[in-house]
């Protein structure tokens, strides 16, 4: 029944010039195309199925740029913040030294990306720590071009059930299999279609005692391993992610605090502006505030030892 009644209204408006380039006609046009569909039976529009609507349609008459994600059980629409912070044990306070607000359907992923030039560029920052949300094989490389060390939280995904890929050893420039964890050397390796492949004798393989944890695969003549190459590089993080695990968490669970009082002491969670740009400015000046507020905290505590160490005790100061 709505989306009819639209049809008409974009009908009769279509009629009328002085209406026919407004915002409000362009938003029904575009409402239209993305969520219905002409019957030729009923000779109606239906509404389309939720799995053929792209996340990027329209979400508001009064925000445009807004997109809808679901993650886990939980469906938004809007934005989504990246922010990063100074974490070095020695800084007398931290302070956020870079934010992006992106459609929410922009992944953590191509968030880092973006980002991690720019923080580079800014802060001559050697080491960022992330959750593993942020984890891909271009990240890493990016980071390396950067001269940055990437720690990684965790990482997605299930954690192999068999043995690690690094009980084999694999040459680190070429990625061509060696030997396998019990020694034996392969009788060709090479590297195709994204994986690191080898052959191993059959007589070898067949006895083997660690045949049921390997990789290996029986075929007519030979055994054969194939090693997907980013599993290589994911085991490498991930064994990193186990040697350093309570101080990666421990410096990356800080921002997590800055979330909640950019939340709890400005608003964040629902701005009053809409647009991507206006929610751009909006939130830089909140992050500028927090900033703020840090940096006279930590000068109003300067001044409080000042005093105390001037008069021989403590003294308290009056902040309105």
């Amino acid at each position: 029944m709505l989306l009819n009644l639209c049809q008409e209204t974009k009908e009769t408006i279509e009629n009328i010039s002085e209406l026919k380039n407004s915002d409000a006609y362009r938003i029904l046009e575009r409402f239209l195309s993305e969520q219905a569909y002409y019957d030729e039976q009923t000779k109606k529009l239906k509404a389309k199925d939720s799995k053929s609507i792209p996340s990027d349609s329209l979400q508001s008459a009064y925000d445009e740029d807004a997109t809808y994600r679901k993650k886990g059980n939980k469906a938004e629409s809007g934005y989504v913040l990246n922010l990063s912070e100074t974490c070095a044990k020695e800084n007398s306070f931290q302070l956020i030294t870079d934010y992006t607000v992106e459609k929410n359907i922009k992944s953590d992923v191509e968030l880092l990306k973006e980002r991690l030039p720019i923080v580079k560029q800014n802060t001559k920052c050697q080491e960022v720590y992330v959750d593993g949300g942020y984890y891909s094989k271009e990240v890493v490389q990016i980071a390396k071009e950067n001269c940055v060390e990437v720690h990684f939280t965790d990482l997605n995904g299930r954690k192999p059930v068999r043995m690690s890929v690094s009980e084999y050893e694999i040459d680190e420039e070429t990625k061509v299999i060696k030997k396998c964890p019990r020694g034996i050397i392969p009788i060709h390796a090479s590297v195709k279609k994204g994986q690191t492949v080898a052959h191993f004798p059959k007589e070898a393989c067949a006895k083997c005692e660690l045949k049921n944890q390997c990789y290996c695969k029986e075929q007519k003549k030979d055994y054969v391993v194939r090693v997907n190459l980013k599993s290589i590089e994911a085991t490498k993080q991930r064994e990193k992610i186990e040697c350093r695990c309570e101080e990666n968490k421990s410096k990356r669970a800080a921002i997590e605090g800055t979330n909640s009082a950019l939340k709890r002491g400005h608003g964040l969670s629902k701005l009053r502006v809409r647009g991507l740009v206006k929610c751009r400015v909006n939130v830089g000046l909140k992050v500028l505030a927090q900033n703020f507020k840090r940096f006279a905290r930590y000068m109003l505590e300067r001044a409080k030892k000042a005093i105390g160490e001037s008069q021989g005790g403590s003294a308290p100061v009056l902040v309105q």
